[in-house]
């Protein structure tokens, strides 16, 4: 008796039995996926790097055009505002870029008034061309001036009055004892700062006085090493010292190019 053809090859699945897949296995998938994702924080966080070294590299130029034409003697602080900069650069312009710089000297003046403070946003600042200056097509900046550079400029012992929003001065005559004196204070023309309204408050301040008293504040006090192409709009009475507002369009600042 033969044996069956099938006798010997065991069980065939039939159409109604159980099929279970083979799945491949995910450990290599996952593995994958997690190489991949590695890559791509590497590259992302080296672009930062390169995008801040570049933004480094153009605050520091910056900095240095902006001190050789103000004359400060520190190294102003620069930020070059809006992420990626690479970009900005390779275009020739940067969005926005603030500016702060301090001890603005007044040089070659007989009444000179430094500019304690001098924070200035720049819209639109041009990165190539002329590399000993830039240029930005609209800027807006603030002068601190501090009453006690006002005191030495005038020669009188200014401060503020933040009710009256004008600056008093204080004097000690001879025979009238203490006087107060207050002013108006107001942007002029060629950036120069104006005393106006002169006007008595306390004590009694003889004709001869007031006369020389008028004519030490008739002159405008004109600041200096300011960008060129900033205009004063403004003069604010603070705690501490006048804040001057200032604006501009195509401003521009390098080692000869600040109002004199």
């Amino acid at each position: 008796m033969r044996p069956h053809p099938d006798a010997d090859l065991g069980h065939r699945s039939g159409p109604g039995d159980e099929f279970t897949p083979v799945h491949p296995p995910r450990r290599n998938t996952r593995r994958r996926a997690a190489v991949l994702a590695t890559c791509l924080l590497t590259l992302g966080a080296a672009g930062f790097v390169v995008d801040r070294v570049a933004a480094s590299r153009a605050e520091s130029r910056i900095a240095e055009v902006f001190q050789q034409g103000t004359g400060t003697p520190a190294r102003p602080s620069v930020a070059v505002r809006g992420f990626p900069v690479l970009p900005q650069l390779a275009s020739g312009t940067l969005r926005h870029v603030d500016i702060t710089a301090r001890d603005i000297p007044a040089s070659g003046s007989g009444r000179p008034l430094p500019v304690t403070r001098l924070s200035v946003g720049l819209d639109g600042l041009q990165t190539s061309g002329n590399t000993d200056e830039v240029h930005a097509r609209a800027v807006e900046a603030t002068a601190f001036l501090s009453y006690r550079d006002l005191s030495d400029a005038l020669g009188l012992e200014i401060e503020g009055d933040s009710e009256t929003g004008r600056v008093r001065a204080q004097l000690v005559l001879p025979f009238s004892g203490e006087v107060t004196v207050s002013t108006a204070v107001e942007a002029d023309s060629a950036n120069r700062i104006a005393f106006t309204d002169l006007s008595v408050t306390q004590g009694e301040l003889p004709t001869a006085g007031r006369v020389l008293l008028a004519k030490l504040l008739a002159e405008p006090i004109q600041l200096r090493n300011i960008p060129e192409g900033l205009r004063l709009r403004s003069v604010t009475v603070a705690p501490s010292g006048l804040d001057a507002h200032f604006t501009g369009d195509t401003v521009t600042f390098g080692p000869a190019t600040t109002t004199a």
